[in-house]
C-alpha cells in the first residue's frame, strides 16, 4: 500500500480483510496502517525506493493511493519490472493530471462536462491546471471572488483553466478499471468547503456520506460516463487501470463531468470502505491483471458518515504536529472506524503530523443514524486546535 493517509488506512483496512492476504506492508504508511502491516521509511514518490521494496518484498500487488506517484510515473516503473500494479500509467493519469487534457479526453469521448471560457468573468470556475491535492478550484460569482481566485490560482505549478459555473448537485462516482472494463465501486457526496453551511476555502474534505439517496442510477452513470473515457484513454494507447473518480454535477440537463480523478477520493474512501461487501484485495488484483470480466462490487445496504478532524489552521496550514492525540481507542471501542490522516507516533504517545489528522467513520442504518454514530465517536477524541464542521450529512433524507 502506497501512501499514508486516511485513504490509504482505509484501503488497507479492507484489504487487510480479505482471506487471501498473506502479508500487508505499507510505504511509508502511518501509526494507524501500522496496526494493521507493516511500514517501511519509503516515501511515496521514491519509484526507485519502492521497486526496491517491491522486489524485496516479492510483493504480488502493489496499489498506490495518491495522486502525485501516479502523475509522476510510479506505476509505470513498477510495471517495466514486472510488478502488477493497481493504479494508472502516468499517461493515463494525465485525467488528473492535466485539466486541459481531460477536457479533450471528455470531447473526444463525447462525455458532457463544464464548458471551457475563453475570458474570465463571473459568473465561472477557476481551477488550477495540474495537481492541487483538492484546493485549486475556485467558485466566482462576483468580480471581487474571480481577483482573489486569480491571485490565489498562481499558488499552483500549471496553467489556469476558466470553466463555466454549473448549477446542480454534486456527486462523487468511484468506478475500478482494468484498462478495457469498468465495475461501479460506488458514490459518494463529499463536503469541501472548511466551515459550516459551505463557507471558507476549498480543501481536501472535511467529510462525507454514502450512499447518495438521490442519486438515480449510478450503473447507468458509469456506462454514460466512465466507459467511454477508459475507451478513448484505450484508443490513444494509454488504458486506465486504477480507481477512476468522476466529479459530477447532477444538473437540469443531465450528468456533467466537473473533473475526473485517476485514484480514490479522500475523504470519500473512509466513507466507502466500512460499506464494502465485496473483497477488496480480489477486485483490484483482478483490475492490475486486466481480467474485471464478471467482476462485481456489491456494498452494504447500510450507510456511512465520515466526520475529518483537523489542525487549527487548515487548509492554510497543513504541517500541525506535536499536539498529543486522546480518545482513539474509545471511539473505536464505542463501534467507529477512526483513519489515521495526519498522525506520528512520537517516544509511544500518538500526535498530530498534518493539516486533516483523523477521519471518523460510522455506519447506520440510515444517514441520520450513522451521522450520530460518527459525532459521537468524535466527541471521544481530542486535541488542542482540533477543529470539525459539525453539519456533515445533516440535512439528507435517508
Amino acid at each position: 500500500m502506497v501512501g499514508s493517509g486516511a485513504r490509504e488506512h482505509a484501503l488497507a483496512w479492507s484489504l487487510a480483510r480479505s482471506p487471501r492476504l498473506t502479508e500487508l506492508h505499507a510505504a511509508p504508511g502511518n501509526p494507524g496502517i501500522a496496526a494493521l502491516g507493516r511500514c517501511h521509511p519509503v516515501r511515496a514518490d521514491d519509484g526507485d525506493g519502492l521497486l526496491a521494496l517491491a522486489l524485496t518484498l516479492e510483493a504480488d500487488l502493489v496499489v498506490v493511493g495518491p495522486e502525485a506517484p501516479l502523475v509522476a510515473g510510479v506505476a509505470d516503473q513498477l510495471r517495466r519490472n514486472g510488478i502488477a500494479v493497481f493504479g494508472p500509467s502516468a499517461e493515463a493519469a494525465r485525467i488528473e493530471g492535466s485539466k486541459a487534457f481531460a477536457k479533450d479526453v471528455l470531447r473526444a469521448a463525447g462525455v458532457p462536462t463544464a464548458e471551457t471560457l475563453a475570458v474570465a468573468r463571473p459568473p465561472c470556475v477557476v481551477k488550477a491546471d495540474g495537481l492541487a491535492s483538492g484546493k485549486g478550484v475556485f467558485v466566482c460569482r462576483t468580480g471581487d471572488e474571480l481577483d482573489a481566485a486569480l491571485r490565489a490560482v498562481r499558488q499552483f505549478e500549471g496553467g489556469v483553466v476558466i470553466e463555466e459555473l454549473l448549477e446542480g448537485r454534486e456527486v462523487s462516482l468511484f468506478a475500478v478499471a482494468d484498462g478495457r472494463r469498468v465495475v461501479l465501486l460506488g458514490a459518494a457526496q463529499d463536503f469541501k468547503r472548511s466551515g459550516d453551511g459551505d463557507t471558507g476555502p476549498n480543501t481536501g474534505g472535511m467529510g462525507a456520506y454514502s450512499p447518495v439517496p438521490w442519486l438515480e442510477d449510478a450503473e447507468a452513470l458509469v456506462a454514460s460516463i466512465h466507459q467511454p473515457v477508459v475507451d478513448e484513454l484505450a484508443r490513444r494507447g494509454a488504458p486506465f487501470v486504477g480507481c477512476l473518480f468522476a466529479g459530477l454535477m447532477i444538473t437540469d440537463d443531465g450528468p456533467k463531468v466537473l473533473e475526473f480523478n485517476a485514484r480514490f477520493g479522500d475523504p470519500e474512501t473512509q466513507v466507502l470502505m466500512p460499506r464494502v461487501e465485496f473483497d477488496l484485495l480480489e477486485l483490484l488484483s483482478a483490475a492490475a491483471h486486466g481480467d474485471l470480466d464478471g467482476a462485481a462490487a456489491t456494498l452494504d445496504g447500510r450507510s456511512a458518515v465520515t466526520v475529518v478532524l483537523t489542525g487549527p489552521d487548515y487548509p492554510a496550514r497543513s504541517d500541525y504536529s506535536g499536539a498529543p492525540i486522546s480518545g482513539v481507542e474509545v471511539a473505536e471501542a464505542a463501534g467507529a472506524l477512526v483513519f489515521h490522516g495526519g498522525t506520528a507516533m512520537r517516544d509511544g504517545t500518538l500526535v498530530t503530523n498534518g493539516g486533516r489528522i483523523l477521519s471518523v467513520s460510522a455506519v447506520g442504518s440510515t444517514v441520520a443514524e450513522a451521522r450520530a454514530h460518527a459525532y459521537a465517536a468524535a466527541g471521544m477524541i481530542d486535541f488542542d486546535g482540533l477543529r470539525h464542521r459539525t453539519d456533515i450529512a445533516a440535512d439528507v433524507d435517508g
